[in-house]
């Protein structure tokens, strides 16, 4: 994919720098965004640290799409701020903003029938012409491997099931090697294994420093793989704070509108969500 190279030109642009693990890498404050006259999120202040998955959590429409939107600078906030890599998103060039968050949307369309590898060596467009454009090679044939897409490298992306395509999808922002990762509902299409899969991709990434967003639906998900989950309500943070701690069935029952209950895995003590079907 040589001409997407053209898309991202080369000069004077700043490389990002690794930061310790626990600093800050995506921040936002105050932030309030409207959407179609809507109020859609209200006074959030979150920040995603180097080293952390942290996930979104919430019912349908709370905002958590919206929030990581925000976050990738691809929706205008109406007030408040956002800051990625210690400066707002407005201050950043397309090109080097490319260079530090990768967006995995919540679809996945393409309008050519691109081989799948290609689809994955997309990622490496932001890095052409820099001194890490020799990791192009490695970085897609890594990312494939990470997802279990490899073996179909050269079907069409069009060919692909459901759930291989949001893989590829994936494989693509993988190999885009940001240090901040943003990912809308990643394991909606994808089966147990697979599900599975992505979070522990999720984590290793987070081990290797980066920060991870993840838009989540499954609570359970969220509780056994995230460091800290932040749970939307009506456009607001209703809490945030590790999956034990705030994981309470008296506070998803009301976020949700259904009676849930909360208690530990007999092994690993990690919160389990069941709805209250006695209730």
């Amino acid at each position: 994919m040589k001409s997407l190279r053209n898309l991202f030109p080369t000069n004077s642009r700043q490389l990002p720098v690794r930061v310790p693990a626990g600093a800050p890498v995506a921040e936002v404050s105050g932030l309030r965004v409207r959407l179609g006259g809507r109020q859609v999120l209200d006074s959030i202040d979150l920040t995603a640290h180097a080293g952390e998955v942290l996930a979104l959590v919430g019912p349908n429409g709370a905002g958590k799409s919206t929030l990581l939107a925000a976050l990738a600078a691809d929706l205008p906030a109406e007030s408040g701020a956002v800051r990625i890599d210690g400066r707002p998103v407005t201050d950043w060039a397309a090109p080097e903003l490319a260079l530090r968050r990768a967006v995995l949307p919540q679809s996945a369309a393409l309008a050519f029938p691109f081989p799948v590898e290609d689809v994955v060596r997309m990622g490496r467009a932001p890095w052409a012409g820099t001194d890490r454009a020799d990791e192009d090679d490695p970085a897609v044939a890594a990312a494939m491997a990470a997802t279990e897409v490899t073996e179909f490298a050269a079907r069409p992306f069009s060919a692909l099931s459901g759930g291989e395509r949001a893989r590829v999808a994936l494989a693509r922002v993988l190999a885009q090697r940001a240090p901040l990762l943003l990912l809308d509902e990643p394991t909606a299409a994808l089966d147990l294994r697979h599900q599975e899969l992505v979070l522990r991709i999720c984590r290793e990434r987070a081990a290797a420093g980066d920060a991870v967003v993840v838009v989540l639906h499954d609570l359970g998900l969220a509780a056994a793989y995230a460091d800290r989950a932040a749970v939307l309500h009506e456009g607001r943070i209703a809490v945030a704070g590790p999956p034990a701690e705030v994981f309470s069935g008296e506070l998803l029952g009301r976020v949700y509108r259904q009676p849930v209950e909360v208690f530990p895995h007999p092994r690993t003590g990690v919160p389990l969500v069941v709805p209250d079907r006695t209730a």
